[in-house]
């Protein structure tokens, strides 16, 4: 099955994201996934193994529910909210992502030359999924937190290490796409 879904416009899920901020900051708290999985690797036990994870994981628990809703609210996009639509690419991009070897691009929510079985599997495809976790991971850990946890949390409460972090993830994400996927693939 192929889903594509529409994005909801701004004016509706930019209030809803502004509402959930504005709650998150009366209430203390701050909103970021990769916290969640501190929280879950100190539950599992990782705790006996690092410092790093030796910290009170209950007063974070209330974070968990990001991870609950992200799955809950993909189910619902991928089995309600989708159409049969092709997603509307700028035509400069589909050419550039035909020339590196995606033949559908646009068609589908990720690209099928990445995201399936036989690419996941290969050597290939093992050894981008190891590096670039690693460095997914030595990066939220580094920046202090992750993209949505600075770009949401962060830059709502005006915080400079924040907009210096997004600033970078721009940054890395132009060099990303601009020259070393070409170079992947």
């Amino acid at each position: 099955m192929n889903y594509i879904l529409n994005p909801w416009p701004w004016y509706v899920s930019g209030p809803l994201i502004a509402i959930v901020m504005a709650l998150l900051l009366y209430f203390g708290k701050t909103f970021g996934m990769s916290s969640n999985l501190r929280t879950m690797c100190t539950i599992m036990g990782a705790d006996k193994f690092s410092n790093f994870f030796k910290f009170n994981w209950k007063d974070q628990s209330w974070n968990l529910t990001v991870v609950v809703g992200a799955i809950i609210g993909g189910f619902i996009a991928a089995n309600y909210l989708s159409n049969d639509r092709i997603s509307n690419l700028n035509p400069a991009t589909v050419t550039e992502l035909q020339q590196m070897g995606f033949k559908n691009a646009g068609a589908t929510l990720v690209p099928t030359e990445m995201y399936n079985l036989e690419a996941i599997t290969s050597i290939k495809g093992l050894l981008l999924l190891i590096v670039g976790g690693l460095l997914v991971g030595f990066g939220t850990r580094y920046a202090g937190g992750c993209t949505s946890g600075h770009a949401i949390t962060g830059l709502s409460s005006l915080q400079k290490t924040s907009l210096i972090a997004v600033i970078g993830f721009f940054i890395g994400g132009l060099i990303m796409t601009n020259f070393i996927l070409p170079l992947i693939f």
